[in-house]
């Protein structure tokens, strides 16, 4: 084969990308303008790839990025991905990613940002650094916050080592918005923008069945019915969190099950009664008062 041509398919499949997409697919129920947008930067970075193993030179494409949604919408799952991602590419040399929020950057008197900072990014070399809430790093209206030096540190990072380290901001879209505005050194290092929309109904009522097949339990007719009508008055109440918000209410719902089951003790227990949830186990939430 000439020097000059390059076979895609194969390139393809000497990295792991395909089965990291695939795996996205299977493990994230809805999400698909996330799915497609992730798509397109691994098509992007192996394109890149190939064009340098022809010698066509450019400069690195942007990879920090920014993941804006609510709560329990999968950012870090996808993070974790991504990471794995430039990893088969060869983009970052470790592959792991690192989460931390604003404490974990920030200092409460003079001279502990700084210190603190530098040791997160050393901690994250070589992989992704995923930064929970970063909007919380700005807080303008107070004078002896630390946070804007924090904010430069990573800017330098961000600018200078590039090629060692990749950024994930990550919090609600509306708060994000005012932080880029507030803070356009970081916007303009960010090339990709992907916003998580929240999930419906029946995408909760599916990952809440891919929940419990983990678990190795099963919902009832009745039960299926009464977890939908869960799902709903909770999506309408206060602090609700996705995901996140429904792996707490079938915690509950089993700790219900189990109640159930130890008051009836005396009887002979069977393998479906184990495994069942039934619609008693979640009509007791507090939701349906």
């Amino acid at each position: 084969m000439s020097s000059d041509l390059i076979n895609l398919q194969e390139e393809y499949k000497k990295t792991d990308i395909a089965k990291l997409l695939d795996l996205l697919d299977e493990e994230l129920v809805g999400l698909v303008p996330v799915k497609t947008r992730i798509r397109e930067i691994a098509a992007l970075l192996l394109v890149d790839k190939l064009r340098a193993q022809l010698g066509i030179v450019a400069a690195n494409p942007g990879l920090h990025m920014s993941f804006t949604g609510s709560p329990g919408t999968g950012k870090t799952t996808v993070g974790l991905k991504m990471s794995d991602i430039l990893f088969q590419l060869g983009y970052i040399q470790k592959g792991h990613l690192l989460t931390v929020t604003r404490d974990d950057l920030v200092g409460q008197y003079i001279g502990h940002t700084a210190p603190k900072t530098k040791e997160v990014l050393k901690k994250a070399m070589g992989g992704v650094l995923f930064i929970d809430e970063a909007y919380y790093l700005y807080k303008p209206d107070n004078e002896r916050d630390y946070g804007s030096e924090a904010i430069e540190i990573l800017l330098q990072v961000m600018e200078n080592q590039r090629d060692d380290l990749v950024l994930i901001l990550a919090g609600y879209k509306e708060p994000m918005d005012k932080f880029y505005e507030s803070n356009p050194g970081l916007s303009s290092r960010i090339a990709n923008h992907i916003d998580f929309p929240d999930y419906s109904v029946e995408e909760l009522l599916q990952i809440s069945k891919l929940m419990l097949q983990e678990e190795q339990y099963k919902l009832t007719d009745e039960g299926e019915v009464a977890l939908e009508q869960y799902i709903k008055k909770r999506m309408e109440k206060p602090l609700f969190a996705n995901a996140r918000s429904i792996r707490n209410a079938l915690d509950r719902a089993r700790m219900r099950q189990a109640n159930r089951i130890f008051d009836s003790r005396g009887t002979v227990l069977t393998k479906k009664e184990l495994v069942n949830l039934e619609a008693a186990d979640f009509l007791q939430s507090t939701v349906f008062e």
